[in-house]
């Protein structure tokens, strides 16, 4: 039998029970009023009308959005858009609907990138989140995850120059093929694995899991290198968390310093906050100690 709409709307409760946070984000967050400030990376008129018209900036947006939310690759965010229908219903795609590929997905956001509006988009989007009474509390989690990036067919010559900061001169000569390439992109291990792509750096509130800051860098760099830059100072508490990765005598000295209360972990340990229960027997161990 086809599935009919009440059998998706059945599906879209049960998703609400189980804890889908996106339809709350979809109430909170007024999507439409990012339009004006994303209408500028499409400011040049087409010179023509043939060709494929381009998907909306606002759904595009939301799914910049998901990207940053759930920590995914392009490859991973057009795969789930099409897989999952929590995605779908948050950017208002039907399950069979077409859905923007990896490649446009770098692509608005490259152009995001060239109009420097990242910054100035998500502070916005932070700013009605502040608004509509979810303000940061109870301390902090930072954290990074790696995202993939299609891997390059480029010469030895072309990837030296573009270690070194320069751009192949036939790619100079070539508009078109230079916005296909990905000149930011690195190489990086991690467990014995190799990777290439971006690093996403991510500060959450500990209530809301929500993020409150975010810093993209190239996958070779450190997670440490940018701790500084993701602390929140609005949160009500003053409590960080963080992986082993982060953990080193400065950083635990800028944080004392700042007045922060550090549970960056030692190696072994997982990167989460404990429980407030395991927190109360934790406090009731040290008393009897």
């Amino acid at each position: 039998m086809q599935p009919g709409f009440f059998d998706l709307e059945s599906r879209h409760q049960q998703l609400e029970q189980l804890g889908d946070p996106l339809p709350k984000l979809s109430e909170l967050v007024d999507w439409g009023g990012f339009r004006p400030l994303l209408d500028r990376i499409r400011e040049k008129e087409r010179k023509s009308a043939a060709g494929r018209k381009p998907y909306d900036i606002v759904l595009m947006f939301k799914i910049l959005f998901l990207q940053s939310f759930y920590g995914l690759g392009d490859d991973q965010t057009e795969y789930q858009i099409r897989d999952r229908y929590s995605f779908c219903r948050f950017l208002g795609l039907t399950p069979e609907g077409k859905v923007p590929d990896a490649k446009t997905i770098w692509l608005f956001r490259e152009a995001l990138k060239e109009a420097d509006l990242i910054d100035e988009l998500f502070a916005e989007l932070d700013g009605q989140i502040w608004a509509a009474g979810y303000q940061s509390r109870k301390g902090q989690i930072v954290d990074a995850s790696l995202i993939a990036a299609p891997r390059q067919r480029n010469s030895r010559e072309e990837n030296a120059k573009i270690k070194q900061g320069e751009t192949p001169e036939d790619w100079k000569e070539n508009p078109a093929k230079l916005r296909q390439k990905d000149v930011e992109a690195r190489w990086t291990q991690k467990n014995g694995e190799n990777h290439y792509g971006y690093k996403n750096h991510i500060s959450i509130d500990n209530q809301h899991k929500l993020i409150r800051h975010f810093e993209v860098t190239s996958a070779e760099v450190h997670d440490s290198q940018v701790f500084d830059c993701l602390i929140d100072e609005e949160n009500t508490s003053r409590a960080v968390w963080a992986d082993s990765a982060y953990r080193s005598r400065s950083t635990e000295a800028w944080l004392e310093e700042e007045g922060y209360r550090s549970h960056i972990h030692t190696k072994g340990q997982a990167g989460k906050p404990l429980s407030e229960a395991q927190q109360r027997a934790n406090k009731k161990r040290s008393s009897v100690r």
